[in-house]
């Protein structure tokens, strides 16, 4: 696709259902944050919905949110404390915005090649396709930490087969039939019919005692951290994401949006790109909030989904941000509703629609570049995937070696 001008705001069922396109990122990744880390649910959704809002009124297109993936997965593994994922998203703010407003980052973009780029998305786009697999599986960090494959749910399986499986297997089949519907539009049918699901398999037990809890944010509630905790956050989480953050959520997410979106696209570069997302992580560390990003994975989900305008952002930022106020500390009794395999069957097809991305990779050496960035990239991450597949790809523009 490739818009002339900016796409103008859309309301429709297709724009609700691409707007939800990305929970399977956003809403396993925020719970673990809340059940494992200790930050507050209604604060992490309303910062975020902050950010979708204030994104899609400035880029005037579908633009993600998520968590940053490398900095929560390791905080959810370690199970760290609020202070010190919030003083990662401080280190985030203070990168992003240097390179920002030295001009480094256009530089950093010039210097990419674009079999570099594609790497990024398919191996982005694969590991996010075996990360909801792993949900429907039932083998994530939190699924195997309470020991179910639906922790939220009194039906844990149906006869011999986990219900997960059977889930998985039905939300699939559902998005596959209804993937390019308008009439019924394939997220928004499985999230509605997901979160009736999960409430007839017990997770209505979730909802006992459950009132509304109108609260804001509050500033810096646990104080400014100390000498120990910036270390940490520097060395542990900040310093594997920024460069995930850099091809994924800088570079990839411009290149996907000139793709959709051509020249409606145009507000959407890479200086714009670590400028959002440094005034965010800023003021989401000083609100209790989480690091969050945008994401060419994030991209695909909605406009795969539906998401055309930005319309989408101000339907999924406005209910996240009424949510997490008026329901405060209780947002995760509702969130835990959507089943995870259900949220893994979104995750999955967003992926897909990233790692589809390298169709137009033709040389040998380029496509060998992105066969390498994916390879590094599940034996170890997307870090050092980028990295490798940079050296690879100078390695070939730069001397006579081929493949």
């Amino acid at each position: 696709m490739n818009v002339a001008s900016t796409p103008p705001l859309r309301f429709d069922r297709r724009e609700i259902a691409g707007s939800l396109g990305d929970l399977g990122t956003l809403l396993p990744l925020t719970i673990g944050l809340v059940l494992v880390c200790g930050l507050d649910a209604g604060t992490l959704l309303a910062v975020a919905g902050a950010f979708y809002l204030l994104s899609g009124l400035y880029f005037r297109i579908p633009t993600p949110v998520q968590p940053m993936k490398a900095i929560g997965a390791y905080a959810i593994a370690q199970a760290l404390s609020p202070a010190e994922i919030h003083a990662s998203g401080l280190w985030m703010a203070a990168f992003l915005l240097i390179l920002a407003l030295t001009g480094a980052i256009s530089w950093v973009g010039s210097l990419v090649p674009r079999s570099v780029v594609r790497g990024i998305q398919l191996a982005a786009g694969t590991l996010l396709m075996a990360k909801g697999i792993g949900f429907v599986l039932g083998t994530s960090t939190i699924q195997e930490s309470k020991g179910a494959s639906e922790p939220f749910l009194l039906v844990q399986s149906l006869g011999p087969v986990p219900v997960g499986i059977v889930l998985g297997v039905v939300t699939a089949i559902v998005v596959l039939a209804l993937l390019d519907s308008k009439r019924a539009p394939a997220a928004l049918v499985v999230v509605i019919g997901g979160t009736l699901v999960g409430l007839a398999l017990g997770g209505a037990k979730n909802l006992e005692g459950f009132a509304l809890a109108p609260a804001l944010p509050r500033p810096l509630a646990g104080g400014l951290p100390d000498t120990g905790i910036l270390v940490l956050a520097l060395t542990s989480l900040a310093l594997p994401q920024v460069p995930m953050t850099l091809g994924n959520a800088v570079i990839s997410q411009a290149d996907v949006a000139r793709e959709y979106f051509g020249d409606g696209a145009r507000r959407m570069t890479l200086r714009a790109l670590a400028v959002s997302m440094g005034l965010a992580n800023l003021a989401s560390a000083a609100l209790g909030g989480m690091p969050m990003c945008h994401g060419a994975g994030g991209l695909a989900a909605h406009y795969r989904f539906g998401a055309r305008s930005a319309g989408m952002n101000l339907i999924i930022g406005g209910t996240l941000l009424l949510f997490g106020l008026l329901a405060g500390e209780h947002a995760t009794a509702l969130l835990s509703l959507l089943p995870f395999a259900v949220m893994g069957v979104l995750l999955a097809f967003a992926g897909a629609q990233l790692a589809l991305m390298i169709r137009d990779v033709k040389e040998r050496n380029d496509l060998f570049v992105v066969l390498v960035i994916l390879a590094v990239a599940l034996a170890t991450n997307l870090a050092w995937g980028f990295a490798v597949g940079l050296l690879l790809a100078f390695a070939f523009r730069y001397t006579r070696t081929s493949v």
